[in-house]
């Protein structure tokens, strides 16, 4: 294993397993190549072949993000037998194949990219890599919806499959791990991708809270949960008067779905009216979280933007909301409000239940709620 401390590391379970074979999807610019690049010059003694650029593509890449490629070989070639022979030959330290849909064998007259070529390339590959030893990484196309292109057996066939996420209008990337032999698939790695590559970024709640909002009604703080990770991130929302006969809902970064069962317990059970409004909810810094712990946040935020109060900006949310208006308990409570704790903040709201099983948190900095009618008129009395 090539233990090197890190953002993959973290996600790829502790390091590159020997002979392990990692699919690395996302759409296009968000960094898959680059990072690509930046493994290699870290790993030394790499391969990377392509079958998308040219030679001097890859040589200016490195060049213009400062990557020393002494101990980085590159080819331009598509056939998978080919392929073989030169890792064969070379018995690299580590391969990089980009992408695994430009890769043909002879023994398929298909075209490149068809389920039939990327299945026997793929599976030739990870032939390869078992029998010498050596870690191949593929990395692959993205369909329209953000799914893996190619058969679904590609999946099945690698030991960890990898998702770079991000929103182009942002420089901060999540690499997220779908699957993993070799560790946790809750674990996420988060950079920031600058003009020389991609920079990890170790302490992501205090960069994703950098440029928040202070005073200004709408804005929440939450404290979630990525693998054992604990984040803090801030939820926007906006609620204005609807000009249609249905209210848009939108949300960016949040599941739409939930949204739509925030506004009715909060219609239904809190008293809000928002039948006749619009509603935007954002999770500000282009990343996307399904952690139920965001619904308390969520509620909150939209309920500042509604009344145009503000919350205070030193109070953060944690808790998952039910059907009949109650705060229900997280996992790692006692973990998110030490990290808001750590960050400055100084008022914590965690469901009541939860806050039986702490230990190491001040008394003073939680505040125990049993339903969202209770924090809101806590909040804005």
């Amino acid at each position: 294993m090539y233990k090197r401390q890190g953002e993959l590391d973290r996600v790829s379970g502790g390091g590159i397993t020997q002979g392990s074979v990692i699919l690395v999807g996302g759409d296009p610019g968000m960094g898959k190549s680059t990072l690509m690049l930046q493994v290699c010059a870290a790993v030394g003694d790499a391969l990377y072949v392509t079958g998308e650029e040219s030679l001097h593509q890859i040589k200016q890449r490195a060049d213009r993000l400062g990557i020393v490629t002494d101990g980085i070989s590159v080819a331009s070639e598509t056939s998978i037998e080919r392929i073989a022979v030169l890792i064969d030959t070379m018995r690299p330290r580590i391969v990089i194949v980009d992408s695994v849909q430009t890769m043909t064998t002879e023994m398929l007259e298909s075209s490149a990219g068809s389920v039939a070529q990327v299945r026997e390339c793929a599976a030739l590959l990870t032939k390869v890599a078992k029998s010498r030893g050596i870690p191949v990484i593929l990395i692959g196309h993205v369909t329209k919806d953000g799914f893996l292109a190619g058969p679904k057996v590609l999946e099945h066939m690698v030991d960890t499959v990898l998702q770079f996420e991000g929103d182009g209008m942002y420089s901060y990337r999540v690499l997220r791990a779908l699957k993993n032999r070799y560790g946790s698939t809750n674990e996420i790695g988060v950079f920031d991708m600058t003009s020389r590559g991609l920079i990890e970024v170790t302490n992501p709640s205090e960069v994703l809270l950098s440029n928040r909002s202070m005073n200004q009604p709408g804005t929440a703080i939450v404290a979630v949960m990525e693998g054992t990770r604990p984040l803090l991130v801030e939820v926007q929302a906006l609620v204005s008067s609807t000009g249609y006969a249905v209210p848009q809902r939108v949300s960016t970064g949040f599941d739409s779905k939930r949204l739509q069962m925030i506004l009715a317990v909060l219609e239904k059970k809190a008293g809000l009216l928002l039948r006749q409004s619009d509603v935007f909810v954002n999770i500000a810094g282009g990343i996307s979280i399904q952690d139920p712990a965001l619904d308390l946040g969520v509620a909150v935020a939209i309920a500042s933007s509604a009344r145009e109060s503000a919350v205070p900006p030193d109070h953060a949310f944690v808790g998952e909301i039910g059907l009949t208006g109650e705060v229900r308990h997280v996992s790692y409570a006692e973990t998110r409000v030490q990290e808001a704790l750590r960050l400055g903040l100084k008022r914590v709201f965690v469901p009541r239940n939860a806050i039986e099983s702490f230990t190491n948190v001040p008394a003073t900095a939680v505040v125990g709620i049993e339903h969202i009618s209770r924090v809101l008129s806590v909040l804005f009395a």
